[in-house]
């Protein structure tokens, strides 16, 4: 934000060149202003002297768009009665697996070292103890571990990716 900000102040004792004897602006002055502002890329401008003071500000806006339902056109009657579709339910394909989680926010890592197999992978077979990745966070290595017993069946993030707190790392079959 800083390097999009610019103050001036007019100083009394040297005599800026920006001074003059009116006491304002005009609406070319203005515009002329303003767009200098936009063109430099300033999301704040403040110009004073004794006589006027104009502050530019812009303001980033982020109104929601409006609810506005959709429109529905009338289909003419055909006498042949409309089939209405069945809502596409989604199917969860990963019910009825525990999901390990990560326990905080950090990088994912499948393997101890880049040149290094990976700790599991789909079809391995794990306990509560098994380390199944680690997760980086502000240079700690944090070992992850299956905290259940049984197969991993899906790997929801690649190596490397960053993972966030609770976001699903292993899909285990019990």
């Amino acid at each position: 934000m800083a390097e999009n900000t610019a103050s001036a102040k007019a100083d009394k004792k040297t005599g800026s060149s920006e001074q003059s004897s009116e006491s304002s602006f005009d609406m070319d002055e203005l515009r002329e202003l303003m767009q200098l502002v936009t063109e430099q890329g300033f999301t704040e401008f403040e110009f004073e002297n004794e006589n006027i003071r104009v502050r530019l500000s812009k303001a980033a806006s982020y109104a929601p768009a409006p609810n506005v339902p959709a429109a529905v056109s009338p289909q003419p009657h055909t006498g042949v009665p409309a089939q209405t579709a069945a809502p596409a339910q989604a199917v969860d394909t990963d019910e009825g697996l525990h999901k390990i989680t990560s326990p905080i926010v950090g990088t994912f890592y499948r393997s101890p070292g880049p040149d290094k197999d990976p700790y599991v992978k789909e079809g391995s077979k794990v306990t509560p103890e098994t380390v199944v990745c680690i997760v980086e966070a502000m240079k700690l290595m944090n070992e992850i571990q299956a905290e259940t017993s049984g197969e991993i069946v899906k790997v929801y993030v690649k190596d490397g990716e960053p993972v966030e707190f609770g976001q699903p790392l292993f899909g285990i079959k019990q």
